[in-house]
């Protein structure tokens, strides 16, 4: 792109943004089931985008200028309080900022002579090892049940160690969408002097309004004791624009901890709540009006929506033959596998038919599977949604596993990356049918089988350079 000599019209960008968005997933309707979260109730969505629109251009970088921000945080970091355990907070643009000023402050508030480390399980969101490379934290990966895919509080406790200063737990871990037993993981980090944070970033909205609407979902707040520090976010389950989540501390010591002050130099004074400076406090407004426009009895009305929605998503799942769910979920993230054909390949089909299907990578033991997040607008066409999945798992098993040139593994497992370039990378991908000019509808079943072929490490590689082809 280069600059236009003349400033266009209003009415010329947007057809411009509607062309560049035509291969977009929509993000209303239900039809994709990641990315985005529908109520389904388009007059709450239009509220928060107008109170977004309204405090586009307040700067959350120093509250006393706008002392909007102020009232406007107080007041959403006191309902997520309010709904679990309490606490004292932070509005964060997102979950992985969130996390990243979780894992600060225990690094900084509980001092160990070598180099800090938490204890991880498995299944926690990558967040947790983007905080740790960025603050030089290391991780101890923690097992999971086989079973229930349950973080088990055994390994936790033998993961420990005197360099420990995080314990981590999740309600629930995204990829089967289980509740970790926090409980027990919690106490047995406060026997040893550790903070435990819960990453309720996908489920800290939303398991309370289950519990309300009658299902059974365990402990796993503030409320818990040996429980320091939760994760919430408000654009999952919270249905806000994009930007918006908490994290809460059991303690305001322990939240001071996520701050950064600056005064050594002749400039203004520098105070930060959270890792980013300047921002728009457009999120902050749209979490605001959309907690507002909903209030208890709307959030338990989609609550009680989203539960009888995954109900029968489970139940549909397991009548379909060759598809099985993964565990025992509590929330609204279902995933199911297959050990009779190739869940890649029944993604691309459901992608044909127009619905999106997440694809998740086989880890630890866990299969290969495909995830669904049920959200509020999903019981409307959860029947729809069914048809679609039994219909592709028809076309996968007539198709057959994606089929992988010979040796194609091999070739990129023992690729030396750094010595590619992006055009060459780009080359190789071409030439095993991967484009990276991208189209609405793209085939992944085979880069999702190589990926799915490889250790963690190189996967990463891949996708990193996966990341720098396509912006260049």
């Amino acid at each position: 792109m280069s600059l236009p000599d003349k400033g266009r019209s209003a009415e010329e960008l947007l057809a411009e943004i509607a062309r560049l968005r035509r291969d977009d997933l929509p993000v209303r309707g239900g039809k994709v089931t990641a990315y985005v979260y529908d109520t389904g109730r388009p007059e709450v969505h239009e509220a928060a985008a107008a109170a977004y629109f309204e405090m586009l251009e307040v700067n959350t970088l120093d509250p006393t200028a706008f002392p909007s921000v102020v009232e406007m945080e107080k007041q959403v970091v006191g309902a997520v309080a309010e709904l679990l355990g309490g606490g004292h907070g932070i509005f964060t643009s997102g979950g992985t900022e969130s996390i990243m000023l979780a894992v600060k402050a225990a690094r900084d508030t509980r001092r160990v002579p070598g180099r800090p480390r938490m204890a991880v399980p498995v299944t926690a969101h990558p967040a947790f090892h983007k905080a740790a490379h960025y603050l030089g934290v290391e991780v101890d990966p923690v097992a999971v049940d086989p079973v229930t895919f349950r973080a088990s509080p055994q390994a936790v406790e033998a993961a420990i160690t005197g360099e420990t200063v995080l314990v981590v737990a999740s309600a629930p871990s995204y990829p089967q969408g289980v509740v970790d037993p926090v409980a027990e993981i919690a106490g047995i980090a406060a026997a040893r002097g550790v903070p435990c944070h819960v990453d309720a970033c996908v489920g800290g909205w939303l398991l309370p309004w289950l519990r309300e609407a009658g299902a059974a979902v365990p402990p796993f707040d503030l409320s818990v004791p040996g429980v320091t520090s939760l994760s919430c976010d408000l654009h999952k389950f919270g249905y806000s624009p994009k930007g918006a989540s908490v994290v809460l501390f059991a303690d305001p010591a322990l939240r001071r901890g996520a701050y950064f002050a600056s005064a050594s130099w002749p400039g203004y004074t520098v105070i930060n709540a959270t890792v980013q400076s300047s921002k728009s406090a457009g999120p902050l407004g749209g979490a605001w009006a959309t907690l507002q426009a909903l209030g208890r009895e709307g959030y338990l009305e989609l609550g009680r929506a989203t539960l009888a929605a995954s109900r029968r998503l489970r139940e549909g799942i397991g009548a379909i033959e060759g598809l099985r769910v993964l565990g025992d979920p509590e929330s609204a993230l279902v995933a199911f596998g297959s050990d009779e054909l190739d869940v890649f390949v029944l993604s691309d089909e459901a992608r044909k038919r127009g619905w999106f299907l997440q694809p998740q990578l086989s880890y630890a033991g866990i299969p290969a599977n495909i995830h669904v997040t049920v959200t509020g607008v999903t019981l409307r066409g959860v029947e729809a949604m069914l048809a679609v999945i039994e219909e592709s798992a028809r076309a996968a098993r007539e198709r057959g596993p994606a089929r992988l040139p010979e040796g194609l593994v091999e070739l990129v497992a023992g690729l030396d990356l750094d010595a590619l370039d992006d055009a060459a990378f780009a080359e190789l991908a071409a030439s095993v049918g991967v484009d990276f000019g991208g189209s609405g509808r793209p085939e992944m079943a085979v880069v999702n089988a190589v990926l799915d072929a490889l250790p963690g490490s190189k996967r990463e590689e891949i996708l990193t350079r996966f990341l720098s082809v396509i912006y260049s």
